[in-house]
């Protein structure tokens, strides 16, 4: 007499999961493609320098609203092509949806101020694969300047990796943005420390290029004919040489900022910087 007899299906002997042969192979397979394909991919970063690919599936949009703002208020997203522009905002979107957004002592933070902010960050990561920022998960926005226990003092950015924050002085930020020539660009300088650190500390491809031309940029720095040269034309502020790490902030605000004359000041630097960022958008 059979009890269980729904149970057969499992007990018997003859049935031996045939049937699940072709779902075992797959997954095999698949695991199999998915290992070679990141052997390939790894090998095509380091031969050509750059990502196999940078943006593969745009599934956030941003509305009507959202995209006027980078229209009217952000000069680098109307130098984008069509497809450029709806990666653009994909990431736009990502950044202001996945990130918490925080005034602080009073200040209100409305869409504008959101998508700006998320702009910037987007705009220096727009070369990059992994464009998340891992090492932000909030960004406190203060109505001016802010004191700071790190180190006491008042500052205009900060970034601090322990807490995962990137805190701004709005008014310095929005100066940064809608001053374009001046090399000063609050947004872009906290937003490349935070990059910096990551890449220090990842182990993906970006964080590997990052890495490659940071090292250039330095050994570039030690020569003594560019150290006259700097010396000699001043051209980038004396903040820059306050240590490595403001320097390479300091060169993406020149970068984005003033790039026919870094080009043409010091090609070198620019293209170790463009390289680094894996930037060919908007005629840079």
């Amino acid at each position: 007499m059979e009890i269980f007899p729904s149970l057969q299906l499992f007990i018997d002997p003859q049935n031996n999961y045939n049937w699940l042969a072709p779902y075992a192979y797959g997954i095999v397979f698949l695991g199999i493609f998915i290992f070679l394909f990141k052997i390939f991919e790894h090998h095509y970063n380091l031969y050509f320098d750059r990502p196999l690919y940078r943006h593969l599936l745009v599934y956030r949009n941003l509305g009507p609203k959202e995209k006027s703002i980078l229209r009217n208020q952000f000069s680098f997203y109307n130098k984008l092509s069509n497809k450029h522009k709806r990666q653009f905002e994909h990431r736009v979107a990502t950044f202001s949806k996945t990130k918490d957004f925080i005034g602080r002592d009073g200040f209100e933070i409305d869409e504008t101020q959101k998508i700006l902010i998320s702009a910037v960050g987007c705009m220096l990561s727009f070369g990059r694969k992994n464009y998340s920022y891992g090492l932000i998960e909030a960004v406190l926005v203060y109505p001016k300047e802010f004191y700071s226990k790190a180190n006491d003092a008042y500052h205009k950015g900060e970034f601090n990796p322990k807490h995962k924050v990137l805190a701004i002085s709005w008014p310095d930020f929005e100066k940064g943005y809608e001053i374009s020539n001046d090399n000063l660009n609050l947004g872009i300088h906290e937003f490349m420390h935070a990059m910096q650190l990551e890449a220090m500390t990842g182990k993906d491809p970006d964080s590997a290029r990052f890495m490659k031309h940071f090292k250039n940029i330095l050994r570039r720095l030690s020569n003594q004919e560019l150290k006259d040269k700097l010396d000699k034309t001043r051209f980038f502020r004396t903040y820059a040489f306050t240590n490595q790490y403001e320097f390479m902030a300091v060169l993406a605000e020149y970068f984005f900022e003033s790039p026919l004359e870094l080009k043409q000041h010091f090609p070198e630097l620019y293209l170790y910087k463009k390289k680094m960022l894996n930037f060919n958008f908007g005629g840079y």
